[in-house]
């Protein structure tokens, strides 16, 4: 296909003479008036080729190119979040064992007991994730729970770090994490608003299913309002339903925007009964509530509610 846009009419005027100057036409030399209507039909033709091509070129390559763009964008939201999210690992250390270097080097003398998500908060190394998923630890009592938490350095270097826990909400299914990082840049989520969510805009939700590190899965906002067990037996309202992957180890993960803005906190998933498999519905906190709720956490170890 030969492309016409950067042609333009003028130059197709001027250079119509030069060529039909070189060519051979003894039999017409003698007609001008015929060889100038020759002339006019050429440069119409021309015209209309151009004319033609200019209004049609634009949707043709819109077409072939969204797909690509699109792509390209889903790529570059990945690349720009997925820094923030953490992997965690819920650890028992065997008896008589208390050596935790080892453990976050290797897991050494130590058994998984479970995997879930998390976001780094702010740049002081405070992670965001579900309740449920250090409950364990949260109640411990026998002094062999730990939690490891693997993230990323601004170099991009995967490092690991023992969390502790700053503080605990079970009714909205929240708990703050800290790790050391001292010396160590890290990169956090950059926090957006569930207030004015759609049913029917894009979203997408990263975390570690069944241990499988940055997951990307994507979707749509399925509904808004909806209402969800907590921990402690509650009932947490105004959840977001989508319909973007979630499976065990996707929870306490961000459930992010087409702006690479945090939505939600990804929490739970409906299965086919017997399957262990998602169905499909799946919920998140919105970042509204985790908003009001992880400042007191991080000062008092508790929410508001609960410190009187």
């Amino acid at each position: 296909m030969v492309v016409l846009g950067s042609v333009s009419p003028q130059r197709i005027l001027l250079s119509l003479p030069t060529q039909m100057s070189h060519s051979p036409l003894p039999a017409l030399s003698s007609s001008p008036q015929y060889l100038t209507r020759r002339k006019s039909l050429i440069f119409a033709s021309l015209l209309s080729s151009l004319i033609y091509t200019s209004h049609h070129s634009p949707a043709t390559a819109f077409v072939i190119d969204q797909p690509q763009q699109e792509e390209d964008t889903l790529v570059q939201l990945f690349q720009e979040t997925s820094p923030s999210v953490v992997f965690i690992k819920d650890l028992e250390l065997a008896k008589g064992s208390n050596d935790s270097a080892k453990v976050l080097a290797n897991d050494e003398n130590a058994k998984v007991q479970g995997t879930g998500s998390g976001f780094i908060w702010d740049k002081f190394g405070h992670i965001v994730t579900n309740y449920h998923v250090i409950a364990k630890l949260a109640t411990d009592s026998s002094g062999l729970q730990r939690c490891k938490v693997s993230l990323v350095n601004a170099k991009g270097e995967s490092i690991a770090k023992e969390a502790k826990i700053i503080g605990v909400d079970p009714a909205y299914d929240l708990a703050v994490l800290k790790v050391d990082v001292e010396g160590v840049e890290v990169k956090p989520v950059s926090v957006g608003t569930s207030r004015g969510l759609r049913v029917g805009q894009s979203c997408f939700a990263i975390g570690n299913p069944y241990g499988f590190e940055n997951t990307l899965t994507t979707g749509v906002v399925s509904g808004l309002g909806r209402e969800i067990p907590a921990p402690n037996g509650a009932t947490i309202k105004g959840a977001i339903q989508t319909d973007a992957a979630i499976n065990a180890g996707n929870s306490g993960g961000p459930l992010i925007d087409s702006s690479g803005h945090v939505i939600g906190v990804n929490t739970a998933t409906f299965t086919r009964r017997g399957s262990g498999m998602s169905s499909g519905v799946n919920f998140a906190i919105p970042i509204d509530t985790v908003v009001r709720t992880i400042p007191y956490l991080i000062v008092y170890g508790t929410t508001y509610k609960d410190r009187y």
